[in-house]
């Protein structure tokens, strides 16, 4: 089997993509599996990395406020549709799947123009716009959220929930052992904070304002994860405060040891962070980012909220108030127990497993 795999630009697109392509390659060691992504995004370093071969686009957003860079961006996109073309014509794909991100959208295209099936992954509540323009001609549309009839034919819609990174689950190590792998305490009450995979400035800039009152803290550690945009300065402020209970780091490799260190979780609320929480059982703060289509973050938030599996702290506040709410929150052992256990409650697993399933089906109708 040819099996084209396609999006990025974030983790948040890029591990769901290769939980996926994990998946195949675990049933059908000889599959050929090839991603597409855009040039100078992470899936150019990340799917190397993951053992696949990942070809690039010299693709990029459209910034409608800014008229010369929207030029610039549509001749980007007619070289890509060129490129992609070219691309399907000699992988001969059995399938195209497309995991949303910018160079999902002329490859996944190519692809329904040359007469290659494709299937869709949705990660968020609220559906991306390439996603969107895709959906018509796909096969099969793999969602999270229950109510996305909104956006898709509900008889192609399949719901499966968000894949994750396959080692995250397969993690065995008690929560001691994982602090020592990660170098801090074994026995000390611990923080992880992620801001996605590029970071998160407000996130930072409330830990960079009260790192002083973590350090106070002798009974609780804390590993932060900066982005690598806000690595240098928080860095410094880390330097400055002398912090000693504060791990930075601007990229967490081996998350499935941070996420089992971790008694409670401060993060963003993107698709795939929050579905990580849930399928782990992970107590967590959600700060959603207001820069994202239809405020859709802080619904995926609510939806944790409304079941007693998170706390939500508004980004707008999350200066003033986010290390209060964390500080007081991983002393209350009952709170952490049932917020782990809301979350847990919520999961959909083996995502990666029916969406392969999917796939395969359609292959076989083929």
């Amino acid at each position: 089997m040819n099996i084209l795999v396609s999006g990025g630009g974030t983790g948040g697109h890029i591990f769901p993509a290769l939980s996926i392509a994990g998946e195949m390659r675990r049933r059908f060691p000889e599959a050929n599996i090839l991603f597409v992504g855009a040039e100078g995004r992470m899936e150019m370093e990340k799917v190397p990395a993951a053992g696949f071969e990942i070809k690039g686009l010299p693709v990029s957003g459209f910034d409608r406020k800014n008229p010369l860079k929207a030029l610039k961006a549509a001749v980007k996109l007619i070289k890509c549709m060129h490129l992609a073309r070219k691309i399907v014509k000699e992988f001969q794909p059995d399938i195209a799947i497309g995991v949303g991100g910018y160079a999902s959208g002329p490859v996944l295209k190519a692809a329904q123009r040359a007469g290659v099936p494709t299937l869709l992954q949705e990660q968020n509540s609220y559906a991306g716009v390439t996603n969107k323009l895709l959906a018509k001609k796909a096969k099969c549309i793999c969602v999270a959220y229950e109510g996305m009839e909104r956006f898709f034919d509900k008889d192609k819609i399949v719901l499966t929930g968000n894949p994750v990174r396959r080692n995250l689950l397969e993690c065995t190590a008690t929560p001691q052992e994982a602090r020592k792998a990660m170098g801090i305490d074994p026995d000390k009450k611990t923080v992880l904070i992620i801001g996605g995979s590029l970071g998160a400035r407000t996130v930072n800039n409330a830990i960079k304002a009260r790192l002083d009152q973590i350090a106070a803290r002798d009974d609780v550690q804390v590993l932060w994860q900066t982005g690598k945009f806000y690595d240098e300065e928080c860095r410094k402020a880390l330097e400055q405060s002398g912090a000693k209970n504060v791990v930075q780091m601007a990229f967490i490799s081996n998350m499935d040891m941070a996420y089992r260190a971790a008694d409670l979780v401060v993060s963003r609320a993107g698709a795939s962070s929050v579905s990580e929480l849930q399928l782990l059982g992970k107590a967590s703060i959600l700060v959603p980012s207001p820069n994202v289509a239809e405020d859709h973050q802080t619904k995926n938030a609510m939806a944790l909220v409304n079941r007693n599996a998170a706390i939500m702290v508004r980004d707008a506040d999350a200066v003033a108030t986010l290390v209060d709410t964390m500080l007081v929150a991983v002393d209350d052992t009952a709170k952490i127990a049932t917020l782990s256990a809301g979350a847990a409650a919520m999961a959909l697993p083996q995502a990666a497993e029916k969406i392969v399933d999917h796939a395969l089906n359609i292959i076989n109708k083929k």
